[in-house]
């Protein structure tokens, strides 16, 4: 299928308000890059870990920065079929492999095709949503019988800067702001701890989860996003009124000192599978030895 031009589903009903950060801007191509370089190798690792072979179907929600879709598509080859859904899909547009199909989509409003796909992923795709539980209902009526979800997020404020180990790093002034912009947004900063319970509620088996934190250094990945989401996010709200301009632009140089080290957000992945009919069968033998 040619993907040049984005497939509109028939489902689509208009364009997304509700998510904070602009995906159609002109930071939204660097933030991708960072998020690809930050976290791509964390997300095919889970992704290998749950059995990808070549010809499976699978749906990447969420997958605007292109990178996990550009890897899907090679990794299930031509006998194999992605699904790429976005608010803003333009970077995928790019792509010519023949075994993509992108939709224009938001996930917590609009349908998705059910029973179909081997393997459903999303990263940092539902956290900013005020209707992420029925977004991942979907995500899962998505899946065929014996198909694997993985969902990544991200747990912005599991742990704030020491200044007393760490005097350089971004004070719990801007941190706090950041929290309150985020809150007032309508994020749930549990969400992304109760997605194993989720899973399961939804009734899915071989439920797992991890939980992983890294540290960002001046000038890199993580920091670079650091200073973007934090920009972005004082130029859109009002919620940085717990520190002053001169304040904020403090802390924002303080990133870039060359001795600056902070613990990253913490990012949080969990899985889990659909049960099938084969599964049921080989239980059910376990059980009757």
């Amino acid at each position: 299928m040619n993907v040049a031009t984005a497939h509109t589903n028939e489902y689509h009903t208009g364009h997304n308000t509700e998510y904070m950060f602009d995906n159609a801007g002109e930071r939204a191509e660097t933030r991708f890059r960072s998020l690809s370089a930050l976290y791509d190798a964390h997300s095919i690792h889970h992704l290998n870990q749950r059995g990808i072979e070549e010809g499976w179907s699978c749906l990447e929600v969420g997958g605007e920065g292109g990178s996990i879709v550009s890897w899907l598509c090679a990794r299930v080859g031509v006998t194999g079929r992605v699904l790429a859904t976005g608010i803003e899909p333009r970077f995928l547009q790019v792509s010519l492999f023949p075994n993509l199909e992108v939709w224009r989509h938001e996930i917590g409003k609009e349908l998705l095709p059910t029973g179909e796909f081997d393997l459903v992923h999303a990263r940092l795709a539902l956290i900013d949503l005020t209707e992420r539980e029925s977004a991942l209902r979907r995500m899962v009526a998505a899946l065929k019988p014996g198909g694997w979800i993985v969902v990544e997020e991200s747990d912005e404020m599991s742990l704030l800067p020491d200044l007393a180990v760490n005097p350089g790093a971004v004070s719990p002034r801007v941190r706090h702001a950041f929290q309150r912009v985020v809150t007032n947004a309508g994020v749930d900063l549990r969400h992304d701890r109760l997605l194993p319970q989720k899973l399961q509620s939804n009734g899915l088996v071989n439920v797992g989860a991890e939980a992983s934190i890294v540290v960002w250094k001046a000038r890199s990945a993580g920091t670079r996003l650091l200073k973007l989401n934090c920009e972005e996010l004082r130029e859109a709200t009002t919620g940085w009124r717990v520190t002053s301009p001169s304040e904020f632009e403090a802390d924002m140089n303080r990133v870039d000192d060359q001795d600056f080290f902070t613990l990253s957000q913490k990012v949080w992945t969990a899985w889990g599978r659909l049960p099938c009919a084969e599964m049921d069968g080989a239980t059910h033998m376990r059980n009757s030895l």
